[in-house]
């Protein structure tokens, strides 16, 4: 039997909740699929912090990198939020993007037809949308030197963030971004403030010339302003998005509203030979402890890595399947609720869709 490791990070907030729920998907795929899945948790972020001083502990780094995949939950909170920069819980999620060379973070948004009023946008607007935005990872001002603050003796002071990015990295994320667009709908806009930024001009300088590579795909470019206003204006006249950390941290996050809720999106990071799979909403400290989180983005997150780290395709077709058919059905978790539409909890979606994942086996 085939075995894989798989390394399990809930981290802080309804990661604890929602990640449980990935897991039981993917155990109910190996029991069907005959293949061995082996999960081991650790701590990061907040949690690893408390228990152990910092937010990526040595033990967690290693079993990441002996892992086939990697599942993540989410880090952060209010609790922590006067914790020194580099030892705030963020940073496990950052180092471990770093340390595993995870350059290339793909985030897809798809309006579920039966959920294009879950959206606080027009039904005419949001409809028939179904994009992949692929934000670079590992450069760019979250990484870039220098950077700190100075402190000055009359009270004032001078923060400072550099926005750098060479030809290997903006190459390499877009060779990701062409072969995901050639698989898709062949069109691919590249994102950029090269009207202003020596950076973007760059980077759009790189994209053009491998864009070459791809005459099969069709190359736009998009300054970064116009593509927000028009993901929420017409966003079906995207296919793939590429563009670097800082826009494609906002404009994914601005992705959120054409799927109705941020509890719907998943991700994968990409580029070294582990992946990572995390949902995007983050650890909604509000909600948290209440078992009432959505477990969607975290199940879809699961069927990622079973499609990109795995390459087990038809598996990952049918999680993707029992999400929409318990959808279908009218279950809802209170984030995408409906006036009058009773919301179940985090459990019992689970339960859902664990229960048309078995149907979809039988």
């Amino acid at each position: 039997m085939t075995s894989y490791r798989i390394a399990v990070l809930p981290g802080d907030g309804i990661g604890q909740e929602v990640i449980p729920e990935a897991v039981r998907v993917l155990k109910t795929v190996a029991k069907s699929a005959g293949v061995g899945f082996e999960f081991e948790e650790a701590l990061v972020g907040g949690a690893a912090l408390d228990a152990t001083g910092a937010p990526l502990p040595p033990r967690t780094l290693a079993l990441c990198r002996e892992s086939h995949a990697i599942l993540f939950g989410a880090v952060g909170g209010p609790r922590w939020d006067d914790a020194p920069h580099e030892q705030r819980p963020e940073r496990g999620l950052l180092g471990l993007r770093k340390e595993l060379d995870l350059y290339a973070n793909l985030r897809p948004a798809r309006c579920f037809p039966m959920l294009t009023d879950a959206s606080p946008l027009k039904r005419s607007v949001v409809e028939s949308t179904d994009l992949m935005v692929i934000r670079e990872l590992t450069g760019g001002l979250y990484f870039g030197e220098p950077r700190g603050v100075e402190r000055f003796a009359d009270g004032g002071a001078r923060a400072v963030n550099t926005m750098v990015y060479t030809t290997r990295e903006i190459e390499r994320v877009a060779r990701v971004a062409f072969d995901v667009a050639r698989k898709r709908r062949r069109r691919l806009a590249s994102v950029d403030k090269a009207n202003v930024l020596v950076v973007s001009q760059l980077w759009r300088e790189v994209v053009t010339g491998l864009g070459k590579e791809y005459p099969d795909v069709e190359l736009e470019h998009v300054l970064v302003d116009n593509c927000a206003m028009a993901l929420v204006h017409r966003p079906t006249r995207f296919d793939t998005i590429v563009t670097e950390n800082t826009f494609g941290d906002i404009l994914s996050d601005e992705a959120a509203i054409l799927a109705g809720s941020m509890g719907m999106l998943p991700s994968a990071s990409l580029g070294g030979t582990v992946g990572l799979y995390e949902p995007v909403h983050g650890t909604a400290p509000d909600i948290a402890g209440k078992g009432i989180a959505n477990p969607i983005a975290a199940v879809l997150s699961a069927a990622m890595l079973l499609r990109y780290s795995l390459n087990m395709v038809d598996h990952a077709d049918r999680v993707d399947t029992a999400v929409a058919r318990v959808l279908e059905g009218g279950q809802r978790t209170a984030d995408i609720a409906g006036p009058g539409e009773k919301a179940v909890g985090t459990r019992a979606m689970g339960d859902a869709i664990v229960g048309e994942l078995q149907a979809l086996y039988s």
